[in-house]
């Protein structure tokens, strides 16, 4: 299994990419929580270079949804987290309690928010969508100003369109 990196800039900071046999396993922030894995060696490959081009269009606000190989790695709990996270629309939230019903019981609400901290494809598979039950920004593995700037980036513009007034 070959292991490999790249450092992009983005408006959030530096991101490294982590890649695993052609699939990104992995995004860190600079200075994030998440711990850090083995890195392999620095690469410069077609993965990163689409990543590169969908994360300029995501921030340049011409991309609502990533399409690249994707390779987390977790426990099954973990990985049916992250595939519901892919399922929250841009722009909209949802809260940890509404994804724990969606696995069928709503005392997963806390599991759901430690499997959610662990995502290990932020932005990408969008945890920074979900927040608490009173509406509140819980944590996120870059922090939560990394937080606010995704959801207002995401935000719905205003409908003025047609309004004479």
């Amino acid at each position: 299994m070959s292991t490999v990196h790249a450092v992009i800039g983005t408006p959030l900071g530096e991101l490294t990419l982590i890649a695993r046999d052609d699939a990104l396993s992995a995004v860190h922030f600079a200075g994030g929580r998440h711990r850090r894995e083995d890195l392999g060696e620095p690469a410069d490959t077609e993965l990163f270079a689409a990543a590169e081009r969908q994360f300029a269009e995501y921030f340049d606000g011409r991309r609502t949804r990533f399409d690249l190989p994707l390779a987390p790695r977790g426990e099954p709990f973990q990985l049916r987290v992250w595939t519901l996270l892919e399922e929250i629309p841009y722009g909209e939230t949802t809260t940890y309690g509404a994804l724990a019903r969606r696995l069928g019981d709503v005392g997963y609400s806390q599991a759901v928010g430690a499997a959610n901290g662990q995502n290990p494809l932020p932005v990408i598979v969008p945890c920074h969508r979900v927040i608490g039950a009173d509406g509140s920004l819980t944590g996120y593995a870059g922090g939560l100003d990394r937080k606010r700037y995704l959801l207002a980036l995401e935000e719905p513009p205003p409908e003025t369109a047609g309004r004479l007034f």
